[in-house]
């Protein structure tokens, strides 16, 4: 798996997504003529975020979201990395006709197929594409650790990032959070995940040659030294300390998974969840 993944990022970006067309196309091509595709997901070929069943894990992060957050079918979701769907699909059985759903993404097919598949079925969903750059998906585009949200401050009740920040380099971490303290409503929730370094996982993750971060950075690590955003892991004191805490967000939550060695049974997923809460009322004089 690991030499996979290696060689999976050796690829230029656009050579990412053609192969995966390309590997996938037998199978979508055969759903595609017995209808055996679930109405609302994407051709696995299009999928360009994780592994397995796509519709499955949707349902399981909203039982996520709900359980752990506090998510309710009224609220202004904000949907950080949207991709192409994976979250919004399940949330829109979920959502009654108050609340709503916005999400941003960097890939423009992922917004595209949104924009085409779930926006005319569902009119309080909706979709914008923005160009920044990432060494995973792209190899041009804006700055992420300058990037505002194009979102009024105080538009969300609850702001969702799932395997984003994994895909991040600290600049554009710190800036994402000060953006989502901005356009969080008071008393609001974020829901995100991570790959928390601390001394627990470094010793479980020197015995787990499968998922490996040997480029050390000081306050993070890196998986592959060539592509910086493949997957990314923070010291967990300089994430609370130096990022979430001057973003004026506190940590409600901590979930941390097994992608470091953890055992499953004690965890709710692979990645680290972090809960984070934004004031009710203002702590500033």
């Amino acid at each position: 798996m690991a030499l996979l993944r290696k060689a999976y990022y050796w690829l230029p970006p656009t050579w990412r997504f053609l192969a995966r067309r390309l590997y996938y196309w037998p199978i979508d091509s055969f759903e595609a003529l017995t209808g055996r595709r679930h109405p609302l997901s994407p051709p696995k070929g299009k999928i360009y975020i994780g592994s397995g069943d796509f519709i499955a894990q949707g349902e399981c992060m909203r039982e996520q979201f709900i359980q752990l957050g506090g998510l309710q079918p009224d609220h202004q979701v904000l949907d950080v990395g949207c991709g192409i769907g994976r979250i919004a699909i399940p949330l829109t059985s979920y959502l009654s006709p108050a609340g709503s759903y916005d999400g941003f993404d960097v890939i423009k097919s992922g917004v595209d197929w949104c924009q085409k598949q779930i926006s005319p079925r569902f009119p309080n969903f909706h979709f914008k594409y923005i160009p920044l750059n990432n060494d995973l998906y792209r190899s041009d585009g804006g700055n992420a650790a300058k990037f505002v949200f194009p979102y009024p401050a105080e538009s969300f009740d609850f702001v969702l990032l799932t395997s984003v920040f994994t895909h991040m380099l600290p600049e554009e971490v710190s800036n994402y959070l000060q953006q989502i303290a901005r356009v969080l409503k008071p008393g609001g929730t974020c829901f995100a995940t991570f790959f928390i370094w601390n001394s627990e996982s470094a010793a479980l993750a020197s015995a787990n040659p499968a998922f490996q971060f040997p480029y050390d950075r000081g306050h993070y690590r890196l998986m592959d030294e060539k592509v910086q955003s493949a997957n990314v892991a923070f010291d967990e004191s300089w994430l609370m300390e130096k990022a979430i805490f001057p973003s004026g967000l506190e940590v409600s939550k901590a979930y941390y998974g097994y992608w470091s060695g953890r055992s499953k049974v004690d965890c709710i997923d692979f990645q680290d969840i972090l809960i984070l809460n934004k004031a009710k009322v203002s702590q500033r004089l």
